[in-house]
């Protein structure tokens, strides 16, 4: 029995509707029912119930950013071990099982390269 490909999207078409109009149904809800006085309290920052001591809004070092976006990075790529153990028991029967771990080797080696390059660097280190 042959399904049409399309029919197998629909429950990821629904899904996508669905979370779509709940989140406009909740912003515009927002909008149009929330509390609208303003205010110099409500607009100060809050830091746990004391008196803010200057701006609300400082710049903060580049390298918060640069390890927050090394982390996203290996983390992503670690992501990409999940499919290839998925997968890695059937090429293995298959035959290919030495060609598959053999390119996932060199893939953790590229990852250890970068991870290395970064730590010379000095992108981990915590002031």
């Amino acid at each position: 029995m042959q399904t049409n490909l399309l029919t197998d999207y629909w429950p990821i078409a629904i899904l996508l509707v669905l979370t779509t109009g709940l989140s406009l149904i909740m912003i515009v809800g927002g909008n149009l029912l929330g509390p609208r006085r303003r205010g110099a309290s409500k607009d100060s920052a809050y830091e746990s119930g004391m008196r803010a001591i200057g701006p609300g809004t400082r710049q903060m070092p580049v390298r918060f950013y640069l390890i927050a976006v090394l982390f996203i990075l290996f983390d992503i790529e670690v992501i990409f071990f999940l499919p290839w153990a998925v997968v890695f028991r059937q090429y293995y029967e298959s035959g290919l099982g030495a060609f598959i771990l053999l390119e996932m080797l060199v893939f953790i080696v590229i990852l250890l390269v970068g991870y290395a390059y970064a730590w010379k660097k000095g992108a981990l280190e915590w002031e």
